[in-house]
């Protein structure tokens, strides 16, 4: 519960409402009172029916699936906050869209994920809390304090309650890049790290080259930031199966499940599949295999302090 709430005023966009109406809850606040209307033609008109002068406004919107949509909402959004004479606007997005475009693979290729950070920015945002980037290094892309959370605690604590640490299970990391993410939750673990060697020759597309560790006879649990297409996790816990694993299981934090994603994650060997919600999930797509952990407690705590100017630090350990 936030003691003072006088100048706080907390709104949603339409990408996410039931993560957001959880965090409020949390908060013992009220939704903020706004209207979210479409011309005929797509174009977006956001409505504040509420006073928001000289309050420290927060809105929640993850920039989800149709990507674009939600984030131009959100980008009008925080416009009509500033015009409104918000004091403090500080966008909570718990999936930062665009991430994965943090540099130049390739010549003459775009940064989105800077070019998303200037659009925030320019809008009128004055704080970003977001959870797990693609990236570490997006944070450097803006002017303004990031608060940026990990879901790793949270993951951590579903796979030690259920008892899978230990000797006989091994972390195994998708791709080079997810190294040190499976290191950390390796380390809560109490375990060794296995790593694909992979390449994609174009997005959403791989092919595994080679598997560095050993995973023969124990219980294999592959991380990653997001589960998109679903290729590489399923193609990788298949190889770990072929090398003798005797199981298999996936946890991300954002679920982004496009395409083909849900046929592959249903015919795999994985046996679960833990993931957050920091993209909504709907019901067609929460097969048996999935579970899902919410990331409420954690955005309504890291608001919290926040508001009350204490350390959010804390919130990154899994004692938490």
């Amino acid at each position: 519960m936030i003691k003072n709430v006088k100048n706080v005023k907390i709104f949603t966009g339409t990408s996410n409402v039931s993560l957001a109406n959880r965090i409020v809850k949390h908060l013992g606040v009220p939704m903020g009172q706004s209207e979210v209307l479409r011309f005929a033609d797509g174009e977006v008109l956001t409505k504040i029916q509420e006073t928001v002068r000289g309050c420290h406004v927060f809105i929640i919107q993850p920039t989800t699936e149709p990507v674009n949509e939600s984030l131009m909402e959100l980008l009008i959004f925080i416009d009509a906050l500033k015009r409104a004479s918000a004091d403090q606007i500080t966008v909570v997005m718990p999936y930062y869209g665009y991430a994965r475009q943090d540099r130049k693979a390739s010549p003459r290729e775009p940064i989105t994920s800077k070019l998303v950070a200037n659009l925030l920015t320019t809008a009128g945002a004055t704080r970003i809390m977001t959870m797990d980037l693609h990236a570490n290094q997006i944070q450097g892309f803006f002017d303004i304090p990031v608060d940026h959370f990990k879901a790793l605690p949270l993951l951590a604590k579903n796979f030690i309650e259920h008892g899978l640490k230990g000797d006989n299970v091994v972390v195994v990391s998708p791709d080079i890049g997810g190294v040190k993410r499976a290191r950390q939750l390796a380390k809560w673990l109490d375990c060794k790290i296995a790593i694909i060697d992979k390449r994609r020759p174009k997005p959403n597309m791989s092919e595994i080259m080679n598997i560095i560790g050993d995973v023969k006879g124990k219980t294999a649990i592959f991380i990653d930031d997001m589960i998109d297409t679903a290729g590489t996790i399923t193609n990788g816990a298949q190889a770990i199966m072929d090398m003798g694993a005797i199981a298999s299981y996936a946890c991300c934090t954002h679920a982004v499940f496009s395409g083909p994603a849900m046929e592959r994650l249903e015919a795999s060997p994985l046996k679960k599949i833990i993931i957050t919600d920091t993209i909504e999930i709907p019901e067609e797509k929460k097969i048996s295999k999935i579970k899902i952990l919410s990331v409420d407690k954690l955005f309504a705590e890291g608001i919290k302090r926040v508001i009350e100017h204490k350390s959010i630090s804390e919130l990154f350990e899994i004692n938490q």
